[in-house]
């Protein structure tokens, strides 16, 4: 018995690079389903976050792959394909977007923001510091009104 199940899983781990491809969607010509497959790993669907195209379960990714695999039978490129599919869906679809354009601005808003919260928190901490050192001794008038507190206290 753990034979047969452990025979299940197996097969179940080998069979999981198939993907959400349907087998009626797979080319005939594997040089040309080949590249379909590594057009489709860079392309995002836009329903599944997260999921390219070929591990999707929506009708919309469903579509896109057809639409990859339509635009190879006809002859275009690898680049071609691409470009048609981000001229129809924005760069959205992307897995690795663009790092030109107004993508620039997003790629380097992280390390800038996380550059401005270490120089703001260092001079809070030298600040704190500063402050610190400065407020051990109080004037003698301070010191009189403090004295009189602590009288009125006890």
């Amino acid at each position: 018995m753990k034979r047969l199940i452990a025979t299940f899983v197996i097969l179940g781990c080998l069979a999981l690079p198939s993907y959400a491809v349907n087998p009626d969607e797979v080319l005939s010509d594997p040089v040309l389903e080949e590249r379909a497959r590594d057009i489709s790993a860079g392309l995002k669907c836009v329903v599944c976050r997260g999921e390219n195209i070929d591990e999707s379960n929506a009708a919309i990714a469903r579509d896109l792959r057809l639409l990859v695999r339509e635009r190879l039978t006809e002859g275009d490129s690898n680049e071609e394909v691409i470009g048609f599919i981000v001229e129809r869906y924005g760069e959205y679809v992307l897995m690795k977007p663009n790092r030109s354009g107004a993508n620039l601005i997003l790629w380097a808003a992280g390390p800038v923001l996380f550059v401005i919260a270490l120089v703001s928190g260092g001079l809070y901490l030298r600040r704190r510091a500063a402050s610190r050192d400065g407020s051990a001794s109080l004037t003698q008038d301070e010191e009189a009104r403090l004295k009189e507190l602590l009288k009125d206290e006890l």
